[in-house]
């Protein structure tokens, strides 16, 4: 019995006998996990103002999910969630936010990448903050926010089954309005502190007819749509051909060999891509190839957020195919 009990437990301890500090907290690790740290974004970077560190368990095993947790620079659990991809970022299933005191913050449920479903927020001291959920429009190409029930900071029930008002004070906006079947009603007011902006909204029935905001230099602008991802100039086919067109196949990658490079970049305010990380690749020098080609390409519309033009994460999937 003792070769044996110590067989298993020599089995078991190199999970555990790899640590690293980051920040303030020390990290138990098993040889497949990788640590990072990231920025407010959640983009890896190597700048000391990080704003997370960022694990990822059994990152250099082929799995189907891979567990996600990312830790304030205190050491305090910030988010945990699952990944379909071992980037960490295509999540799938319910994803958790805390506080750094260690109370829970908000609760989505995410279908391939997105929040999709119902989504619970709490105040820092535990208090209900919101019942909502996320709920595809016909095309599926957008979401909307759907508030069923919702409480202020002093406890009072302002929205009840989706009627009510609804004022958020938010860390980066604010905004206050009417709920009317879960959806924004009449004029809503708000601001948004990273752009320095204000903005004056009329909704009916959950759609926005008009809108315009006000940026730090009080110039207005006008708009229809809260939020306008960025395009292609032309269109996507354009972009798809431009790749295809441009990317060359690395002379060492081998014969028959397939997969996909997966690249985040941002699209900045002048449509210009900067910024691109390989996310995955099939080594070879796929992944610098996708980085050189979309570098040089400057046919982007940039995203638009309440009329101004502003910087927006992007991702792409490009697929590899080696001659036989």
């Amino acid at each position: 019995m003792k070769p044996f009990l110590f067989a298993l437990l020599f089995l078991l301890l190199p999970k555990m006998i790899f640590s690293q500090v980051l920040g303030n907290k020390e990290f138990a690790l098993s040889p497949n996990d990788r640590l990072l740290y990231t920025d407010s974004m959640r983009l890896e970077t190597k700048s000391k103002d990080f704003k997370y560190i960022r694990l990822i368990k059994d990152y250099k095993l082929n799995k189907e999910s891979y567990v996600v947790l990312d830790y304030y620079r205190s050491g305090v659990l910030e988010m945990e969630g699952t990944s379909r991809t071992k980037d960490g970022y295509s999540f799938e299933g319910e994803r958790t936010y805390y506080y750094e005191n260690g109370a829970k913050k908000t609760v989505y449920n995410y279908v391939k990448g997105r929040a999709n479903g119902k989504d619970y927020q709490w105040y820092e001291n535990g208090a209900k903050r919101l019942e909502g959920e996320y709920i595809e429009n016909e095309k599926k190409d957008i979401l909307q926010h759907k508030i069923n029930q919702f409480w202020d900071e002093k406890g009072e029930h302002k929205v009840v089954d989706g009627n009510g008002f609804f004022e958020d004070k938010g860390e980066n906006a604010s905004s206050k309005g009417e709920i009317k079947n879960g959806f924004p009603e009449g004029v809503w007011e708000g601001s948004f502190l990273k752009l320095k902006s204000t903005f004056k909204e009329t909704y009916k029935d959950g759609k926005l007819i008009s809108g315009e905001s006000w940026d730090e230099n009080k110039v207005s602008y006008k708009y229809t749509k809260v939020l306008i991802l960025p395009k292609p100039k032309i269109d996507m086919e354009d972009f798809d051909k431009y790749i295809w067109k441009n990317y060359r196949l690395p002379n060492l990658l081998p014969d028959g060999a397939k997969g996909k490079v997966f690249v985040r970049f941002i699209v900045d305010a002048d449509g210009r891509v900067v910024e691109p990380r390989v996310l995955r690749d099939i080594g070879y020098g796929t992944g610098q190839e996708a980085i050189r080609i979309l570098t040089n390409y400057d046919g982007f519309r940039p995203a638009e957020y309440r009329g101004q033009k502003v910087k927006f994460i992007y991702s792409l999937p490009i697929a590899i195919k080696g001659s036989n």
